[in-house]
């Protein structure tokens, strides 16, 4: 019954939904960046190789017959999905490297001093009606 248990509560812990939400969010940023690069990106870079469109590059290995498809290298369905991956990674590293910097300016930010205990205040007071008794 331990084990139903811990996998009970490993289940119901916030921790698992925030993965769940960060997964299909990463899915959907994604196919964002997939077509950014295959819609934006790669047209111009196309056009100004040529008119060369990646996503119809390939090398024929094995011309198509009548009972079997071409065998292709399709290289330039390759190289989009490179693009892709570097588009991403920088998305990613220029986001944590925001992150990172704001908890930088927030641990140099100097914090409050802590609220001394109601002892350390009586004896402050304390003290300071005995300093001021012995100047009466």
């Amino acid at each position: 019954m331990s084990f139903i248990k811990e996998f009970k509560e490993f289940a119901v812990k916030g921790n698992v939904v925030d993965m769940a939400v960060g997964i299909i969010i990463g899915a959907a940023f994604g196919k964002i960046v997939s077509s950014f690069v295959g819609d934006v990106v790669m047209p111009p870079i196309g056009m100004l190789l040529g008119g060369v469109d990646f996503s119809d590059l390939a090398v024929v290995l094995k011309e198509a017959t009548e009972n079997t498809p071409a065998v292709l290298l399709k290289y330039g369905a390759f190289i989009q999905t490179v693009i892709d991956f570097v588009i991403i990674a920088l998305a990613v590293f220029v986001g944590i490297k925001a992150i990172n910097t704001l908890k930088k300016k927030e641990e140099a930010a100097p914090a409050a001093p802590a609220k001394p205990s109601d002892e350390v205040v009586l004896l402050q007071e304390i003290r300071d009606l005995l300093a001021k008794n012995k100047a009466d």
